[in-house]
């Protein structure tokens, strides 16, 4: 079972940095693509940054590029995500999510843009101005 635990959220003022962490547990880590979103109250859910230990690709969306990076540390199986230059839009719940890519990567599939079907609890970033 794809069991996945987001922490390191808390409340920072702008400008500031916090690491999220993504533990994983119950798949062969290297098959999995792992994404962090965030959804912020009245607003539709947001893909913030994905990598795939398969190919080594990694995603994120302009809003955040060369602010967040996205890290993963296959002896713990957990993936993270830094987060610099923090800015009060940035405050949402984040979720981590997990979905299998080796078959679509093996046909040429980007792996971050296969839907993520597993999901873990958020944990809340609330930037302060």
């Amino acid at each position: 079972e794809v069991q996945l635990q987001a922490s390191g959220g808390g409340l920072v003022q702008a400008g500031g940095s916090l690491r999220l962490s993504c533990a994983a547990s119950g798949f062969t880590f290297d098959d999995y693509a792992i994404g962090w979103f965030r959804q912020a109250p009245g607003k539709e859910r947001e893909g913030v940054s994905c990598i795939s230990r398969s190919d080594g690709s990694t995603y994120y969306a302009d809003s955040v590029k060369g602010r967040f990076t996205i890290s993963s540390d296959n002896a713990k199986n957990r993936v993270y995500l830094q987060m610099n230059s923090l800015k009060p839009e940035d405050t949402a719940a984040y979720y981590c999510a997990a979905v299998y890519v080796l078959l679509a990567v093996r046909v040429g599939v980007y792996p971050c843009s296969v839907p993520f079907g597993s999901w873990g609890q958020g944990t809340q970033v609330t930037v302060s101005s």
